[in-house]
């Protein structure tokens, strides 16, 4: 598969991900890469966003959108307080506030906002500012693959449901324990989502992140048709994805 009718994934270390559609657009989601310690010099060198997604406040998720939406103008589909922050430093256009369960299209990508279990606040000076609630992304391609990506989440039953209904391709699942689920709540997760391939997210940045792809591959043993994709950051995957339907 190439470029041409396929995506391309990029882990750019912690849970920021660069994903390049069908078409060659530029999906980047929680973007925390200059102060991020796991993403390579190299892989800080981004040469374009047109889609920004933004799952919570967090600064590990959060520190970068404004720099980088400002150099590169992308669409930006966030919560609605998140949006609201947005617009306090004067970014109005091309913010998505929306909220979950609901749907936009941005550069010809359709993004759905989905539940997710944690917390969202934004660090703003010395101050503390509320941010909504967390949340994860279904992402469909132009091709119609879909991508889904949680978040910081903890596990809850209805990513059956999720699974269920959008039937994505691939599942990015933060796996690091202590603030998410660990590898053994992401298998669970894995097999409930029914996504033939997983990315792991979220892990080996600091020393508390404990969990390991090593460990989700063992814990999903037993489920020889889900692949865990293993990657440094900085590496691009092109993975071979059947379109459910």
């Amino acid at each position: 598969m190439n470029g041409t009718n396929g995506i391309a994934i990029t882990w750019l270390g912690h849970a920021t991900v660069l994903y390049r559609s069908p078409r060659g657009k530029q999906v980047l989601v929680d973007p925390w890469i200059e102060g991020n310690p796991a993403s390579p010099p190299e892989a800080k060198k981004l040469s374009g966003v047109d889609v920004m997604l933004i799952t919570h406040g967090h600064g590990d998720h959060f520190a970068d959108a404004i720099p980088l939406a400002k150099k590169f103008h992308p669409e930006i589909v966030c919560n609605y307080e998140i949006s609201l922050f947005l617009g306090s430093k004067g970014m109005t256009d091309k913010v998505h506030g929306i909220n979950k369960g609901g749907t936009v299209t941005v550069a010809g990508i359709r993004v759905t906002m989905v539940h997710a279990i944690h917390s969202s606040t934004i660090e703003d000076g010395d101050r503390l500012v509320p941010a909504g609630e967390p949340c994860g992304f279904v992402i469909e391609f132009e091709d119609g693959t879909r991508v889904y990506h949680a978040g910081d989440t903890g596990f809850f039953g209805d990513m059956k449901w999720i699974g269920d209904l959008y039937k994505p391709s691939v599942a990015a699942l933060p796996i690091g324990d202590l603030f998410t689920m660990a590898p053994r709540e992401a298998a669970v997760a894995a097999r409930l989502i029914g996504a033939a391939h997983v990315l792991p997210i979220h892990h080996s940045t600091f020393p508390a992140l404990t969990g390991t792809p090593a460990e989700l591959k063992r814990q999903l043993a037993d489920q020889p048709e889900i692949h865990v994709i293993e990657v440094m950051p900085g590496e691009t995957v092109e993975p071979e994805l059947a379109r459910r339907s």
